[in-house]
Parts: C-alpha cells; sequence; structure tokens
C-alpha cells in the first residue's frame, strides 16, 4: 500500500468584533485573511498538496480553505462536513476513517484538532514537534502526519507525525 499523507489545518484567525454573529458565523480576522494564502503557498512549495479537504461548515473555515485552495498548482476537491464543527478527536477520526484519497486534508476547529494530532501521533514522531504542539496549536497551524495503512485501519497513535508549520514560522 502506497504511503498516505494527512494535514491537519486549524482555522485561520478569526474575528470576534460583532458580538451578534453567532460562533459559526464567525469571519476572518484581518490577520487570519494573510495567514491562511501563507499556508496555502507553503503546502503548494513543499509539494504536500491534498486530494481531497474535508473542511468544517463554520464560516470561518470554509474561508480558510478558500484562500489555501487558492494558492495550490491544482483544484482539489471539497467536502463541507458538519461533524467537523468543533469536533472531538474521536469524532475528527471516525470522519478520516472514511475518506477516499492518498492525500487528505482536515480543517477545523480547537481544542478538538489539538486533541486529535497529539493522539494520533504515534512511533517515529520526532518528540520536538510533538512538544511543539502540545504546548500551543495556534490558528493557521499545519500538523503533516504520514501513514502506511488505510484510512478505515487509522487509529490512534497509528501515523508519524512529520512536521509542524506555523505562520509564525514563515515570516
Amino acid at each position: 500500500m502506497p504511503l498516505k499523507q494527512l494535514l491537519i489545518l486549524r482555522h485561520a484567525k478569526s474575528s470576534r468584533d460583532d458580538p451578534e454573529l453567532e460562533d459559526f458565523d464567525r469571519p476572518l480576522a484581518a490577520r487570519g485573511l494573510k495567514t491562511a494564502p501563507l499556508m496555502g503557498r507553503e503546502l503548494a512549495r513543499r509539494g504536500w498538496l491534498p486530494d481531497l479537504a474535508l473542511v468544517s461548515p463554520a464560516l470561518r473555515t470554509r474561508d480558510t480553505w478558500r484562500l489555501v485552495a487558492a494558492e495550490l498548482p491544482k483544484n482539489v476537491p471539497a467536502q463541507f462536513a458538519d461533524e467537523l464543527y468543533e469536533a472531538a478527536a474521536g469524532a475528527i477520526l471516525a470522519r478520516v476513517r472514511q475518506a477516499k484519497a492518498a492525500s487528505l486534508m482536515v480543517i477545523g476547529h480547537n481544542p478538538g484538532l489539538q486533541h486529535f494530532v497529539l493522539r494520533l501521533a504515534g512511533p517515529g514522531t520526532d518528540e520536538s514537534v510533538f512538544k511543539k504542539i502540545e504546548a500551543k496549536f495556534p490558528t493557521a497551524a499545519l500538523a503533516r502526519f504520514t501513514l502506511d495503512e488505510d484510512w478505515a485501519d487509522l487509529d490512534f497513535r497509528g501515523a508519524r507525525l512529520t512536521h509542524f508549520v506555523r505562520p509564525k514560522d514563515l515570516t
């Protein structure tokens, strides 16, 4: 079985300027509008291109994906998955197990994404990378995993955490 890639991206910085807006409807802040394309360009530069993106349907995650996708050299289909909105680690794992792509991106929210990343990291994970994520998984940060098994067989501690890229690492 060929090596699979899993890219976990937290949505870019969102705005809390309008207290009347529901959490689901919060747009990106100015910083988010800047960092989302930056992360898209970095994905393209490194050749970490997803075949499919699973995206929480919240406005800030959809906008993050739109800005990231615009920087990629190929058109990547997206599925907006209701179960990813503010999902816990177990719900994210359940959705990933249904994937049908060699390279998958998930865009969602903390604290679920951070917990998912920490629980998914298995043997071969760089301890210094793990500790950075444990300390903080900031907005627009990206964790990259590789694995040898089929998505349906993935379990916690079942993938190698290979990279952690934060927007501040790129500026």
